[in-house]
């Protein structure tokens, strides 16, 4: 399985804090059967000012130390990127960390506020679109106001928005409410992968076969792979399983 979501970098935002930390949570990441983790730090500025040129010798170091730890997670960089002028400007200035590129397009992971759908929101994907970046909708079933009308989501599907479930809000581990809103979701066919969002051992572990499974049970296995391995290795520009 590939996650295209998680916060495993030491030191950089509210996931993992220590080195120690990131190489337990890589450890539980390859015990769950997860082969390639993206790194997927937030980009907010004001609040964590991750840019690309900076992360990128932090990931060399963090990939040296799970090879010398004997752990066999491969890594590739992104970012959690908030909406915000400010983050169409980083775009513009060539730091943003995609995570790949598919159909001549270089796809974002995007976040909105847990609480809304900033006013603007589909005209600034629209925007992205101009500027050939797809926006993969980070956890959308835990936003607030989507939670309240899930078929807000429509109009940013039609907008090119692609959307990404985190693996335990399908099986529960957010309360019940995130829970229908991604049952809901994968019923519609509008989900696109499924990720962890790791942030930590306690709360937050990279658990993505739980998700598979759960999703698996709703659309069935094969629908359910595409979302944890073929569609993410297709970003990714890996062999497809």
């Amino acid at each position: 399985m590939i996650d295209l979501h998680s916060h495993l970098l030491p030191g950089v935002d509210d996931g993992a804090q220590t080195l120690e930390e990131g190489l337990a949570l890589a450890r539980l990441a390859v015990d769950d059967g997860i082969k390639v983790s993206v790194v997927t730090p937030h980009v907010h500025p004001g609040r964590y000012e991750n840019f690309r040129t900076a992360l990128l010798p932090r990931l060399t170091a963090f990939q040296e130390a799970l090879v010398a730890a004997g752990i066999p997670l491969q890594l590739r960089l992104g970012g959690e990127v908030r909406l915000g002028v400010e983050s169409l400007e980083l775009l513009l200035d060539g730091e943003i960390p995609f995570l790949g590129e598919i159909d001549g397009y270089r796809v974002m992971l995007l976040e909105f506020p847990h609480q809304s759908i900033p006013v603007g929101s589909q005209q600034f994907i629209e925007k992205l679109g101009q500027l050939k970046v797809r926006p993969l909708l980070a956890h959308p079933e835990r936003n607030k106001a989507i939670m309240a009308q899930p078929d807000r989501l429509v109009g940013l599907l039609e907008a090119g928005c692609w959307l990404q479930l985190t693996a335990g809000s399908i099986a529960g581990r957010f309360g019940e409410a995130s829970q229908q809103v991604a049952r809901r979701i994968l019923e519609n066919g509008w989900a696109h992968v499924i990720a962890t969002d790791a942030h930590n051992l306690q709360h937050r572990p990279p658990r993505l076969r739980e998700g598979f499974l759960a999703a698996a049970d709703i659309v069935g296995e094969s629908a359910a792979w595409k979302m944890v391995s073929q569609r993410p290795a297709e970003i990714l520009g890996l062999p497809c399983n």
